[in-house]
């Protein structure tokens, strides 16, 4: 069987389980500590990052987009009969995903409001840019959940965690961003996709004391109005 190796708020593990959830592949997983992290894993992994996956033939593989490729060349794919262009373009649009991945973790984790500020607006560029390319359709390229769905998923799941505890919404001003979110959670993938303590190992990092979202000092219509200079996304 496969196995996973995962810390427990990594987005970028998120995306590899929540593509094996959709696809129903069995699998094991393990959870480590990235400020302990064990002497068997750092041999293993040559990035010394998670995830891992151990394929059934105990070959190591590393890095997420690397695995996600992998599973998706080496079991049933999401989407059939997709020429080469379109997977191009959604590996693409997919890694657009990744890259963001960090930069939501620095706005979560920002200390006062102008950073926080500074930061969503960094991380807005990318909702920003997705939001010109979503249809009409409930996922990315219509009625069937794709690699692109699967690669927001952390992105989105994680935004609405903090709007729902805070109140502050990385996406307002997004409405089509905002449609594809509540569309994704609405199949329980995202909860499925992470450990069962999940949400409260998220809120004890993200809104700690440290943070500024943490503190209970802002509200949707601050935040909006900061983005929208008026009161319009309110």
């Amino acid at each position: 069987m496969i196995k996973v190796v995962s810390s427990t708020i990594c987005p970028f593990v998120q995306r590899v389980t929540a593509l094996l959830e959709q696809k129903k592949i069995p699998y094991d997983i393990e959870y480590i500590s990235l400020l302990d992290k064990p002497d068997w894993f750092l041999r293993m992994s040559p990035n010394a990052q998670v995830p891992i996956l151990i394929t059934e033939s105990g070959a190591v593989l590393f890095e997420s987009d690397a695995i996600v490729e992998y599973l998706e060349e080496a079991y049933p794919a999401l989407r059939s009969s997709v020429d080469a262009e379109t997977r191009a373009l959604d590996r693409a649009w997919s890694y657009l995903a990744t890259k963001n991945y960090l930069v939501q973790c620095s706005a979560q984790r920002s200390q006062d409001e102008q950073t926080l500020v500074d930061r969503t607006e960094k991380l807005g560029e990318a909702f920003a840019t997705i939001e010109g390319e979503l249809g009409t359709g409930v996922y990315f390229r219509g009625s069937d959940i794709g690699m692109v769905d699967i690669a927001w998923l952390p992105l989105l799941h994680r935004s609405a965690l903090i709007e729902r505890h805070t109140g502050y919404d990385f996406l307002a001003g997004y409405p089509r961003v905002k449609k594809w979110q509540r569309h994704m959670m609405d199949t329980g993938l995202a909860e499925k996709s992470v450990a069962g303590d999940f949400e409260s190992a998220f809120t004890g990092f993200y809104l700690s004391d440290s943070t500024y979202l943490g503190n209970g000092d802002v509200t949707c219509c601050d935040q909006a109005r900061k983005r929208c200079g008026n009161e319009i996304c309110c």
